[in-house]
């Protein structure tokens, strides 16, 4: 039986584009939800201005509350130096740095030019490095651009291949505003094979027509074994009109499950933290996995009461 990592980037991704605000206490109560259905790999937040994402105003007070546990690793989003700085002063045990491979929205996202935007990686990534911590990279737009449309696999080439001299371990492939689809997701892994090893690869699918799960699962058949996604299949870019939500973790714990490929999460309690959120956000989630549970995860729920 295959194993892949799921990392969960619901807390960031996904509330980041909520209009409600969550309170730390609900966000905490969240993470430990997850972290009991099995989850690993936890993307809690971003250290970005609080003026840009007010959602994640928060991501300090965040950190400190989760729980100190060996075989769970807590991820933040961290934009500059001073992001880093932020962060370093928390027990979270990773970061992420972000860029387009598309200039638009590289400029939209960061307010800067690809080029421009390296250094200020480079200088995020060397001081982690220095301090211990690993480095995961996030390349969006790579299967289209909403302001410029199709972005050449030679970006993403370039911009992969300077991330990984900058000694970042691992890079997600964005699929931000879900225009791939399987044939073009195998496309662009067969293209950059041949630069890029595909162990250092992860792919990040928004489900806005409807293919993530088809193009998780080519990625797969590509040799990729890391995919991001988000509970209850949250998510959306501000940057980025019309993107809908990653794919949705219960969904893909399903699918992956049936298909014999271990994730290590139990469906049931995913479900449950997925049932959670909709209570707190106010709204129905898409998972079409979580809707089916709908009714157990409510009787379950109406039991903790």
């Amino acid at each position: 039986m295959r194993e892949v990592t799921l990392v969960e980037v619901g807390l960031r991704d996904g509330l980041q584009n909520e209009s409600r605000i969550l309170s730390t206490a609900d966000k905490k109560q969240l993470a430990e939800r997850l972290i009991a259905a099995g989850v690993k790999e936890l993307e809690i937040t971003s250290f970005v201005h609080p003026r840009w994402i007010p959602q994640l105003s928060d991501a300090a007070e965040l950190a400190r509350s989760l729980p100190d546990l060996s075989d769970v690793r807590y991820r933040a989003l961290v934009p500059n130096r001073k992001g880093l700085e932020r962060a370093l002063e928390t027990p979270v045990d990773e970061f992420a740095v972000f860029l387009s491979a598309s200039e638009t929205h590289n400029r939209k996202n960061i307010n800067k030019g690809i080029r421009e935007t390296f250094p200020v990686l480079e200088e995020v990534v060397r001081a982690a490095l220095a301090r211990g911590k690993r480095v995961r990279g996030y390349v969006s737009t790579v299967f289209g651009c909403p302001y410029e449309g199709e972005v050449p696999v030679a970006n993403t080439a370039e911009i992969c291949e300077g991330l990984l001299k900058m000694g970042v371990y691992e890079i997600s492939l964005g699929d931000t505003i879900g225009v791939a689809t399987p044939r073009q997701v195998k496309e662009k892994l067969k293209a950059l094979a041949g630069t890029i090893p595909v162990e250092r690869l992860a792919g990040h699918f928004h489900d806005t027509r409807g293919t993530a799960l088809a193009n998780a699962y080519v990625s797969l058949e590509m040799g990729i074994t890391t995919l991001d996604s988000a509970f209850g299949g949250l998510g959306g870019c501000p940057y980025a009109p019309g993107a809908a939500g990653n794919v949705a973790t219960e969904d893909l714990v399903y699918m992956l499950e049936q298909e014999g490929i271990r994730t290590g999460i139990d469906l049931e309690a995913l479900c449950e933290a997925g049932w959670l959120a909709e209570k707190l956000l106010g709204q129905r989630l898409p998972s079409k996995v979580l809707q089916s549970m709908a009714a157990h995860c409510q009787a379950k729920e109406g039991n903790r009461e």
